[in-house]
């Protein structure tokens, strides 16, 4: 479970890299900083509801 984890945050974090990017680089009309940002927030609801249903079914313990 922690390696689902860490590989989410760092797909999150390439998206918010890629969301910075086309902020800066493309022209005005452009949506692919919309896209990313959108991918992000969608990565970030789909981890927490994963970690939240880990704790419910007892896979992620109070230690980890």
């Amino acid at each position: 479970m922690k390696y689902i984890v860490i590989l989410f945050l760092v797909f999150i974090l390439y998206s918010m890299g890629a969301a910075a990017y086309f902020m800066i680089k493309d022209p005005g009309g452009s949506h692919r900083m919309v896209r990313a940002l959108t991918v992000r927030v969608t990565l970030s609801v789909v981890l927490f509801l994963m970690l939240m249903a880990g704790i419910h079914f007892g896979f992620i313990t109070g230690r980890l």
